[in-house]
């Protein structure tokens, strides 16, 4: 399907059934696009969990301005080109007004392009790569922090808490990965820390013994990693394993459970600090919709209820200024909305102009505690 587009009206979409447990007609269709697939599949669920929750709930309380809200999946495997794929879809063939997506930064950057180009208005839930948001689109948000405001808490926590004076930097050659690690690194140095290793691997691979050895060779006091829990998990047990004792620091890309399982148990994960948002699961006014998940079985870790803000946002934007994606997102920017994770609020870029990262560290039963 080619990339080229002409620019698609915004207009009600009248189709059978979809989402949710009922049918109804598709009177606004939104679309959740991220990893559905591969090894970072877990955050896709937290987004479709959040996002199924919230249109059920809007849809419910009489939906927006009396329609209804109803999801269209994309599944990108954190994969760039089949995030162009997916989003070409969403726009061409689903004809979605909306999206809640990506999640990897390296897939959300080309799809944005697309969403962009069609006029459609889209809020990524947990995409920090600085860039998304610096390429002058009128209709991109998002509902996390970025990687510039990331790294800053994580380079002031390593040298003001841990005392580091030797920092190791690796990364994993992602858009996101490499972007937060770049960040971080420019952070210590700002603050006379210079990194004593600056190293890349690729997403997927598993056996990280080389790197460590090289690792170990310079006696860091912090490695910081830039990537995902995949390798993140893999990483720190092999440092381990081969005795070396240095703290290990990660970012937003490791909060999920799955880090304790993909590093082999919680004793190679205890100790290990990362950064994310206040966690959204403490503030009140979340907590009913926090019940409901509870409930059903599910606990909204990680980025759930950024999904769940992102659809509310949508909404709160069409209820205002009705069904035109540039009036919508020119309200976004000049109003608050209140979310499940309290109120948010947008500068002209389309980033929040409040961004909440804090320190988490795993403890020896594999779960993580804000610091």
């Amino acid at each position: 399907m080619s990339l080229k587009f002409m620019k698609h009206p915004v207009k009600v979409v009248l189709a059978g059934c979809l989402s949710m447990a009922f049918y109804a007609q598709a009177d606004i269709k939104i679309g959740v696009a991220g990893p559905f697939s591969g090894p970072n599949a877990t955050y896709g669920a937290q987004y479709w969990k959040g996002a199924s929750q919230a249109a059920d709930d809007i849809n419910a309380a009489g939906g927006i301005n009396g329609e209804k809200i109803v999801l269209v999946q994309g599944d990108d495997a954190c994969e760039p080109k089949q995030a162009v794929s997916v989003a070409n879809r969403l726009v061409d063939q689903d004809k979605v007004m909306a999206v809640v997506g990506h999640f990897c930064s390296s897939s959300t950057m080309p799809a944005s392009e697309v969403y962009d180009e069609a006029g459609v208005l889209a809020i990524t839930p947990g995409s920090t790569n600085p860039q998304i948001t610096e390429r002058g689109m009128k209709t991109m948000f998002r509902m996390c922090g970025r990687d510039d405001q990331q790294g800053a808490i994580a380079a002031d926590f390593i040298i003001d808490k841990l005392k580091a004076k030797k920092v190791a930097v690796i990364h994993d050659k992602d858009t996101y990965g490499q972007g937060l690690a770049d960040a971080t690194k420019a952070a210590l140095e700002k603050r006379g820390v210079k990194e004593v290793l600056y190293e890349g691997l690729s997403r997927g691979e598993k056996d990280f013994n080389a790197l460590v050895t090289k690792i170990g060779a310079v006696k860091p006091d912090v490695v910081y990693f830039g990537g995902c829990h995949p390798e993140a998990g893999p990483l720190v047990r092999q440092m381990r394993e081969q005795g070396v004792n240095a703290a290990f620091f990660s970012g937003d890309c490791i909060v999920t459970e799955e880090m304790v399982t993909a590093a082999g148990g919680p004793q190679y994960t205890k100790g290990v600090y990362m950064t994310f948002g206040n966690d959204p699961r403490t503030i009140p006014d979340g907590k009913a919709v926090i019940e409901k998940f509870r409930a059903s079985g599910f606990e909204p870790e990680g980025y759930t209820l950024y999904a769940y803000a992102s659809v509310q946002a949508i909404a709160a934007a069409y209820k205002a200024a009705g069904k035109d994606n540039a009036k919508a997102s020119d309200w976004l920017k000049a109003n608050s909305v209140d979310t499940v994770m309290g109120k948010k609020a947008w500068d002209g870029k389309g980033d929040l102009k409040v961004s909440d990262y804090v320190v988490y560290q795993w403890d020896d039963k594999g779960k993580y505690h804000q610091l």
